[in-house]
């Protein structure tokens, strides 16, 4: 049956596929229109991602910060998450970048260089995880930070290098991260214990460069590009080696299968993990937990 407005006049219904990506861009704002197609195809729902991006441009949610933005207004900031509120303030910033506003008493022009890098990676980081290598191209991470492809090209001479600069950058903040919460105790299952929520808190809770690359510890899209991370990838387990060995194990036990048990279930919660039902710290402790209960003399 129609609906009414107010004043008489008939309003076509809303159909499934429109009223599944309008909850979709409540629950999961951030994903772009190919992951938002996907994801209602395997709900049993075709349409195409232009198709999405049409019926986002209906009810003017077609960018990530409007989206977030609408979500805001209607239920309050406490509704978005720490990932989503970094987000919208990033791309609030950017907006305020493409007009030439000033930002924090600074001029734009004294921020920009530094500014539209970190944007930059910031955008092609939540690109590359929501649509894949391939279908991400430098034409849509310019679009998403209101720039021209040409100005990407300025800091990245392509998209390779532009996945290889998140994935380095982002290797480098969880691997310091990790470092520092690994030599923070004299218990060796309490070092382990701390870095491991260290690495899920970046997955799930760190920022869009962090997530790419602690997502992909486990899992390259491509061998070529494997090949390229390979060495930071071998720093940073070379810390859980060291964890591992220095942890008092049964006699027998295959110290290295158990490191790479170890980094594959952590590699793979950005999956599963829902916010709200644990934290990191509980999901290290009870992988930690059911590791030592299994491992120990």
């Amino acid at each position: 049956m129609n609906a009414a407005q107010t004043d008489g006049t008939a309003v076509a219904p809303m159909t499934d596929a429109e009223a599944a990506i309008l909850r979709l861009a409540r629950e999961a704002p951030e994903l772009g229109q190919v992951a938002v197609a996907e994801r209602l195809r395997s709900e049993g729902l075709r349409i195409s991602p232009s198709g999405v991006r049409y019926l986002w441009q209906k009810h003017g949610l077609e960018t990530a910060v409007k989206r977030l933005q609408a979500l805001e207004e209607g239920r309050g900031a406490e509704a978005l998450t720490e990932a989503q509120r970094r987000l919208l303030e990033r791309g609030m910033l950017t907006e305020r970048l493409a007009r030439g506003e000033n930002t924090e008493g600074d001029s734009a022009g004294d921020q920009e260089p530094t500014e539209r890098r970190r944007l930059i990676l910031d955008a092609a980081a939540r690109l590359f995880a929501a649509e894949g290598y391939d279908r991400t191209s430098i034409r849509d991470i310019a679009r998403n930070v209101g720039l021209l492809p040409g100005s990407v090209y300025h800091y990245f001479p392509s998209k390779r290098e532009l996945f290889l600069a998140v994935h380095r950058e982002g290797f480098e903040h969880t691997l310091e991260r990790v470092r520092e919460a690994a030599a923070s105790s004299d218990d060796p299952w309490e070092c382990l214990r701390r870095a491991c929520e260290a690495h899920v808190e970046g997955i799930v809770g760190g920022s869009s460069v962090d997530r790419l690359a602690g997502s992909n510890l486990a899992v390259a899209q491509n061998d070529e590009l494997l090949h390229e991370i390979r060495p930071h990838r071998a720093s940073y387990e070379a810390v859980f080696k060291a964890l591992i060995d220095a942890l008092p194990l049964r006699p027998g036990t295959d110290r290295s299968l158990l490191r790479l048990f170890l980094l594959g279930g952590m590699n793979w919660v950005y999956l599963w993990y829902r916010e709200g039902k644990r934290t990191p710290r509980e999901i290290a402790d009870a992988m930690v937990d059911m590791l030592r209960s299994g491992v120990q003399p």
